[in-house]
């Protein structure tokens, strides 16, 4: 027997637990994000020496007793996110539109109309799985808008969260496709409006740039820059806030509207310049658990 039917048959169970979990309304679901809170943070203590590090690093002017604040908020907020994205299997558009909020939408969308393609940056923070459903609020009828993201290991996992971030209509490119994928939708004479979440470590192969953030030194993702500035793409920066448990709001801001003239790496300084913003106003809604300083800079 295929070692991927042996998952389907044993994690099947699982699918149908998530499905039924995401018919409840999120105000029981949060019910449950407390309950595992003390179970993930106290008791497993998931990934905790990794996140105590990072805020510990990041923010050295901070007293312990407020390290340790934004650290248990994060634990509480990480929970919210693993029950906010279970929902994303049955929630309504109406309803996701109240939940996920973006200002200045207009500014992609007549990029896109326009003819120009947009490279959408964001990063680990809020909920970024409800960046998604962008496509309910801008009307760009000759574009394809699409995310970049690294196919997981386990097979059925990956379908799973391939449907999530399809749920809105966005194409899930996988990362060694992204210039084939963006080629191809410019020889079929449309737009393309393609999310790149770029605040990961790169695998030491692909460090070509480093640069200050939150105090560290720190390797880069430059591959955005680089296919904008290859096929003339625009950047915008897709700035989050939590303003309320499972409410999220994104302020659609440009980075470059005209890339290829740019200097190196400016694009990318830009993009970490305004990634570091949006964490230091509420560090504790970032992704900590990423061991994002594993390269030293020699």
């Amino acid at each position: 027997m295929k070692k991927e039917t042996i998952q389907n048959i044993l994690l099947a169970p699982i699918g149908g637990l998530l499905w039924l979990m995401a018919c409840l309304p999120l105000s029981c679901l949060f019910i449950c994000s407390d309950i595992l809170y003390p179970i993930v943070y106290y008791i497993a203590k998931y990934r905790r020496k990794v996140v105590r590090r990072n805020i510990q690093n990041s923010f050295p002017e901070k007293s312990p007793k407020e390290l340790r604040r934004i650290e248990r908020r994060f634990y509480r907020h990480f929970c919210d996110y693993f029950f906010e994205t279970i929902k994303l299997l049955h929630i309504s558009d109406k309803e996701m539109r109240r939940r996920m909020q973006f200002v200045d939408a207009e500014k992609l969308e007549s990029a896109l109309n326009s003819g120009k393609s947009v490279i959408m940056m964001l990063g680990h923070y809020g909920n970024w799985e409800y960046i998604s459903s962008i496509s309910l609020w801008i009307d760009t009828p000759n574009s394809e808008l699409g995310q970049i993201y690294r196919p997981l290991k386990n097979a059925w996992f990956d379908r799973l969260f391939l449907k999530i971030r399809s749920r809105f209509g966005l194409t899930c490119i996988a990362k060694a496709n992204t210039l084939r994928a963006l080629l191809s939708t410019r020889a079929k004479g449309m737009q393309s409006g393609t999310g790149f979440i770029a605040d990961q470590t790169p695998s030491p192969n692909n460090i070509h740039h480093w640069t200050t953030f939150l105090h560290q030194d720190t390797a880069v993702l430059t591959g955005g820059e680089v296919i904008a500035k290859k096929l003339d793409i625009a950047v915008m920066y897709f700035d989050v806030e939590k303003v309320g448990r499972g409410r999220y709001k994104s302020t659609i801001k440009e980075i470059e509207l005209n890339p290829r003239g740019c200097p190196d790496f400016e694009i990318t300084d830009k993009y970490i310049q305004m990634m570091e913003q949006t964490i230091c106003r509420a560090p504790e809604y970032w992704l900590w658990t990423h061991n994002r300083w594993k390269h030293k800079h020699k």
